[in-house]
């Protein structure tokens, strides 16, 4: 069963939270982390995105941005921007994007839950990424970026955190620069804690990684090198995580972009689409695959309509996936794009920059083909989580995100 425990965030003052929240580490590059906390001392970008204040050209992995990193963190906190709570407690965080809300809750989750795989993956993590969040754990002595878990409904638990909303006025209410609002309530009650704690304990079999896989892992590797080092820290035992019911999530589509179309013509490319799916133009104006198998294309200023037809794909938990089908059947077998992760003729356009950011790719000229893929569902993520698969790499994109900077976990 899932272990949680409340914990002692670092966090800003009331006054200063909109100012210090960052949208995550890995959503933005350095030039466009130093635009947004230009002017403003206060920013988490800081701590997560420390290059932006060391001389441009700077290695971004170098000991000099982690030691900027730790710098920064510890000046946040000596001038009053961010304090560490008294006792240790949950957060229930709402974010609300156009229209449509989800409410987590920010609690510390078990190292050890994720060794044993009772906090599952869907992903292949990549040595580099782990060792830039390793590097910046270890310098920073905190857990800055937060993993986004989900779990099956509790009634119980979307209960009392129901109540506490109602019954309690939040610590934080503000509305982003990108339109989000980021609510958080403090839960400090010993009994409402303890609570929720053995809930989980009872009726959380598992958490499944939504997004921060790199985050999980990096903690896990972490914890491990304390250990073998004779200076294991209770607090290392556990990782910063905010749980998502099912219910309240919704995965957006994660499109692709291809270069060329590996030496053949337009129409020697649509020829061969023709062998696995029903091809049809449908002008100019984008629209998005409207269910399961169904593929949207942008080629020459014109949309097509895809359908992929029988035997194309299999109805295994990741053979059924539009991401393995578009991989095996498309960007393989036509396009000869063998690794996506490593091949560079390929890009990846997450959902929430609509349909129109695939036209500016190939009309740009950068690009010669887009593809935009009917989502995920949560579904199939606890499918593949379960069958201890994983998926195709840039298969799911989640909006709203969680804000950097808000509630750290110190270790």
């Amino acid at each position: 069963m899932a272990s949680i425990k409340p914990f002692e965030a670092l966090r800003p003052t009331v006054e200063l939270a909109a100012q210090v929240a960052a949208r995550p580490y890995d959503v933005l590059s350095s030039e466009e982390a130093k635009v947004e906390a230009n002017g403003n001392p206060h920013s988490f970008y800081h701590v997560s995105k420390s290059e932006i204040d060391l001389p441009e050209g700077t290695d971004v992995h170098s000991a000099a941005v982690y030691a900027k990193a730790a710098e920064n963190l510890q000046a946040l906190v000596n001038n009053g921007t961010l304090f560490k709570e008294a006792s240790a407690c949950y957060y229930i965080y709402k974010l609300v994007m156009h229209g449509r809300s989800q409410t987590g809750l920010v609690c510390v989750s078990s190292v050890e839950d994720y060794n044993n795989n009772i906090i599952k993956k869907h992903e292949f993590t990549r040595p580099e990424k782990e060792q830039d969040r390793i590097n910046h754990i270890t310098a920073t002595k905190a857990q800055t970026g937060n993993v986004f878990l989900a779990y099956n409904d509790v009634p119980e638990v979307n209960s009392i955190i129901d109540h506490w909303q109602t019954a309690h006025a939040p610590k934080y209410d503000f509305v982003a620069e990108d339109g989000i609002s980021h609510t958080i309530w403090v839960v400090n009650d010993a009994a409402t804690v303890n609570n929720i704690t053995q809930l989980f304990e009872e009726k959380v079999p598992c958490t499944y990684i939504a997004d921060g896989h790199h985050r999980a892992a990096s903690a896990a590797l972490v914890h491990a090198a304390l250990v073998k080092d004779g200076k294991p820290a209770e607090a290392a035992n556990w990782f910063l995580t905010t749980i998502f019911p099912a219910s309240q999530l919704a995965i957006l589509d994660y499109n692709r972009t291809v270069k060329d179309l590996n030496g053949l013509s337009k129409e020697a490319f649509l020829s061969q689409l023709d062998y696995t799916f029903t091809v049809e133009a449908v002008g100019h104006t984008p629209k998005k695959p409207a269910m399961l198998h169904e593929f949207s294309m942008y080629l020459d200023k014109t949309w097509y309509h895809l359908v992929a037809k029988e035997g194309t794909f299999t109805t295994d938990p990741i053979g059924v996936l539009d991401v393995t089908i578009l991989q095996n059947n498309v960007l393989d077998n036509i396009l000869g794009i063998k690794d996506p992760r490593t091949d560079k003729r390929i890009d990846f356009v997450g959902g929430i920059r609509g349909l129109e950011e695939l036209v500016k790719r190939v009309d740009s000229g950068d690009m010669q083909v887009a593809f935009a893929l009917y989502p995920v569902t949560i579904q199939q993520l606890f499918d593949i989580s379960d069958s201890g698969n994983v998926m195709p790499p840039k298969s799911t994109w989640f909006e709203p995100k969680l804000r950097d900077g808000l509630l750290t976990h110190t270790i």
